[in-house]
């Protein structure tokens, strides 16, 4: 079995990736900047579960890269799962926002994910079998902010994919997507004490989630035991007060 999962150097996406190498699976993983950490984690993984790794660079943002990626891929064998995780946010005032600063976002949380999921799932659907699993956000629901008005408006989209694509490649693939809450990533250290202290209080867990708690719902949904479960949402926050 052979997984590709995007963004596998940090939070939530090294944690899947940590998930599907520890149960056997072929694990292929990308990342955009730190490669240091890709070599290592690969080093690891297969040291430790004795399974086969591979990362590649991908800018998200241009197409040319996503074909060149997926055809590398199948050089290989095909694939069972993907997981589009990759993300970036940049968070400030939305009215100091340029178009150049919505349309990266936009590019790489929605449009990057769109075309590596129409490439990756026709080549599913030749085979029919595989599964699409797209990380979204509780940001794409109901809890936008408007720093974060492109990130939220791309993890809607997302959502809207998701949906788009199980109809589409309906009946052999399975496309769910998944929107997590506040995580205790990277993406969020940065946060001030006293935000982190009055987002938490809105969370009836009172903590935010491990990215192990999301990666574990990531390989349930490309599990046989999910096989009944498509285009669905399925919100992990930690139950937020509305």
């Amino acid at each position: 079995m052979r997984v590709l999962i995007t963004g596998g150097t940090k939070g939530i996406g090294k944690s899947t990736v940590i998930k599907f190498a520890s149960l056997g699976y072929d694990v292929i993983f990308t990342y955009y900047q730190d490669q240091e950490n890709a070599i290592n984690l690969k080093k690891e993984l297969e040291t430790k579960y004795n399974t086969h790794v591979t990362f590649y660079k991908l800018d998200l943002a241009k197409e040319e890269d996503i074909n060149n990626l997926v055809e590398e891929i199948y050089k290989e064998g095909f694939l069972d799962v993907l997981v589009n995780n990759a993300a970036i946010a940049n968070d400030q005032d939305f009215t100091l926002k340029t178009k150049h600063d919505f349309l990266m976002t936009l590019d790489t949380d929605l449009v990057g994910p769109y075309l590596l999921a129409r490439k990756v799932g026709l080549k599913m659907f030749d085979r029919k079998e595989g599964s699409i699993i797209n990380i979204s956000s509780t940001n794409g629901l109901d809890t936008t902010y408007p720093e974060s008005i492109d990130y939220d408006a791309a993890k809607a989209g997302l959502i809207s994919l998701t949906h788009n694509l199980a109809n589409y490649f309906a009946p052999y693939l399975r496309v769910n997507a998944i929107a997590p809450g506040w995580v205790n990533t990277e993406m969020n250290k940065g946060l001030s004490p006293d935000f982190k202290a009055k987002e938490t209080a809105k969370i009836l867990l009172n903590r935010f989630a491990e990215p192990v708690e999301i990666s574990n719902l990531i390989y349930f949904l490309a599990s046989r035991e999910a096989s009944y479960i498509n285009d669905s949402v399925i919100r992990i926050d930690g139950g937020i007060k509305r």
